[in-house]
């Protein structure tokens, strides 16, 4: 049995959607299975229904010899993958570039930084900031890595994961996450302040009982 692409089953024309779509002028409908001009091919039964499998086809420009694919582009031999271009002989994959022989490829879930804490934080910064020649709200952290500001300390006293929290983000969100895991919102104002406001605010919080 073969049909014309852009008639639908009750005679309603179909307006053409893709350049794959405008090349395809028949398919070929054997045993559920629907074949392009380019050999690729659908499964009714894979998409749950003819219509389906044919806008699966429909979506595919310059691919050739892929089956149950989708929204993929200048691929070759692939078998239910969608979103990905430049990829041969791939199968189940989703939003690949330039790949071969990969399979059950999808993008991965962006893993949450861990927020560390610091005990006792005010007063821990406090002492840290009165050491000699530790202290400056001009910089997060200097060449060195002996002076901080008030924020640089909040990183710098939660360790690598404070630093980790840095490179993910910024020095700024970064210690306004470390202060408020250690029971205190901040506001990032606090961070721009002099180092004699600066310094007088966390003498204030370090003393409290």
């Amino acid at each position: 049995m073969r049909f014309n692409a852009n008639v639908q089953p009750d005679g309603d024309r179909m307006n053409p959607q893709t350049e794959n779509d405008m090349n395809i002028t028949e398919l070929e409908f054997i045993d559920g299975v629907i074949t392009d001009a380019n050999n690729n091919t659908a499964s009714v039964a894979y998409w749950g229904s003819e219509g389906a499998a044919r806008r699966a086809l429909a979506s595919l420009t310059h691919c050739s010899h892929c089956s149950d694919c989708s929204h993929c582009s200048d691929c070759s031999r692939c078998s239910g993958c969608s979103d990905c271009s430049r990829c041969s002989r791939c199968s189940g994959c989703s939003r690949c570039s330039d790949c071969s022989r990969c399979s059950d490829v999808a993008p991965q879930p962006i893993e949450a930084p861990e927020i560390p804490s610091i005990p006792n934080i005010h007063k821990a910064i406090y002492e840290a900031v009165l050491m000699p020649g530790a202290f400056d709200m001009g910089t997060w952290h200097n060449s060195c890595g002996t002076t901080h500001c008030r924020a640089g300390w909040a990183v710098h006293l939660a360790g690598e994961a404070g630093y980790a929290l840095e490179r993910r983000t910024s020095s700024e969100f970064a210690a306004m996450q470390i202060y408020k895991a250690s029971g205190y919102l901040i506001s990032p104002l606090r961070f721009y302040e002099s180092n004699e406001v600066a310094l007088a605010d966390m003498k204030r919080l370090a003393e409290l009982p």
